[in-house]
């Protein structure tokens, strides 16, 4: 079956660019030209993996990608005209999943490798992981990507990624997982991630556990090692 890929962004010409060369790859694509109009499609048909673009009119990707996140866990990578290291933070901190800088040579062969590296992920671990994994007040479903904490279910949903982390720190409680450990799983077969990758993803985890208890602190950092699941 072929993946379906939407494209938002408010330049026809990279719109026109993109969707050539990922209809020649076998993708099917939905574009869109604003956020507003992306959100309406999104919602009504919702694609495998979503590129966006973070400087658009009537609603901008940041906008936009706050709100897919109340209602869908699907990959988004983002696209910045920028080259500040806290563009990668931001959108990271914003619930992306991976981010592909335009400025500088905009190259469409990276862009389409960081899409098949998120949509393997994503297969990956609904094949890999059918069954529900429950540990005290946490319960995940792997197949649906859906995470419940004392029996209420996320008002945020956790992204591929950020279900990822959860699922191996939750996997073995009070185990301590290096950051390189879970950049592997997280990040199978992405060389370029770093360390405050995995922190700015976690902090973002704790975030969205704490809306439905203030108290959360299952998630332990553990200074100059990595994290663990608390057993407490």
């Amino acid at each position: 079956m072929k993946h379906t890929i939407a494209l938002v962004d408010d330049d026809r010409n990279i719109l026109t660019t993109l969707s050539i060369a990922l209809e020649k790859e076998g993708f099917q694509i939905q574009t869109y030209l604003d956020g507003e109009s992306a959100l309406i499609g999104l919602s009504r048909t919702p694609p495998d993996l979503a590129v966006i673009d973070i400087k658009m009119p009537r609603m901008d990707g940041e906008e936009l990608l706050k709100k897919l996140r109340k209602k869908t866990s699907m990959p988004v990578i983002f696209l910045t005209s920028k080259d500040e290291e806290v563009d990668e933070l931001l959108g990271l901190k914003l619930g992306a999943d991976d981010f592909v800088k335009k400025s500088g040579g905009f190259s469409t062969k990276v862009l389409i490798e960081r899409i098949r590296v998120q949509l393997r992920k994503k297969d990956n671990n609904i094949e890999e992981n059918k069954n529900i994994i429950s540990h005290g007040k946490l319960r995940l479903d792997p197949s649906q990507l859906e995470c419940e904490w004392d029996g209420k279910e996320l008002p945020d949903k956790l992204t591929t990624t950020e279900f990822l982390i959860v699922k191996e720190l939750s996997k073995r409680p009070g185990i301590i997982k290096e950051r390189s450990q879970l950049m592997d799983v997280a990040y199978r077969e992405d060389t370029d991630i770093e360390d405050r990758t995995i922190d700015s993803h976690v902090k973002r985890i704790r975030k969205k556990f704490k809306k439905i208890d203030p108290n959360f602190s299952a998630i332990e950092t553990r200074y100059g090692s990595g994290y663990r699941w608390n057993v407490k």
